[in-house]
């Protein structure tokens, strides 16, 4: 007789449930992805600058146009709340205060990518699109570029563009903010 081995899959509530009851740190790092609790590494120099000088950009490029959200919660499903490194989100009045954005609320989601690149470059892309950000960037710091992922569909997305250093790009939702890829690449 051969047993069947079951998972328990946590929601968002669970979560902030189990962060209320002490289960979860106050500022550990921990990803819902597909139901499953991951523990995010932690960023190097070279990351950390990378996220500073992207959100230092954006905020300047994108002014009143987009929130910039730095490392923090998006709930894409019941089941999935990434915290990418960067997001550009649609205004709202209250900043997000009495909920996380969704998925709908955002413009553009950038991570950036040193010994993550794998993961960011499949399991993490196959997430956004299914749950359809419209637009995903993965700063790959090992080879020097930038990837973007456009324009949703399924488990992927139907364009995928790499620009490299002396180039510049805008979110295609947010043309008005034109960025150098250096930007991203201390």
């Amino acid at each position: 007789m051969a047993s069947e081995i079951r998972r328990k899959l946590f929601t968002v509530s669970d979560c902030y449930r189990m962060s209320e009851a002490g289960i979860l740190a106050p500022g550990e790092r921990v990803e819902l992805i597909r139901g499953e609790l991951l523990l995010m590494s932690p960023t190097g120099p070279r990351h950390g600058a990378s996220v500073d000088r992207g959100n230092r950009g954006f905020v300047r490029l994108a002014g009143d146009n987009a929130i910039v959200r730095v490392q923090g919660t998006v709930e894409l499903d019941m089941f999935c709340a990434p915290e990418p490194d960067l997001v550009l989100l649609r205004p709202a009045a209250d900043f997000y205060a009495k909920k996380n954005p969704s998925g709908r609320d955002i413009f553009l989601v950038v991570e950036v990518a040193d010994s993550s690149l794998e993961y960011d470059t499949s399991v993490k892309r196959e997430i956004y699109a299914i749950l359809e950000v419209p637009e995903y960037w993965v700063v790959d710091l090992r080879n020097d570029r930038l990837i973007v992922y456009r324009d949703p569909a399924g488990d992927s997305y139907r364009t995928t563009h790499e620009f490299g250093r002396g180039q510049t790009i805008a979110p295609q939702l947010l043309p008005e903010c034109q960025i150098e890829v250096d930007v991203f690449l201390p």
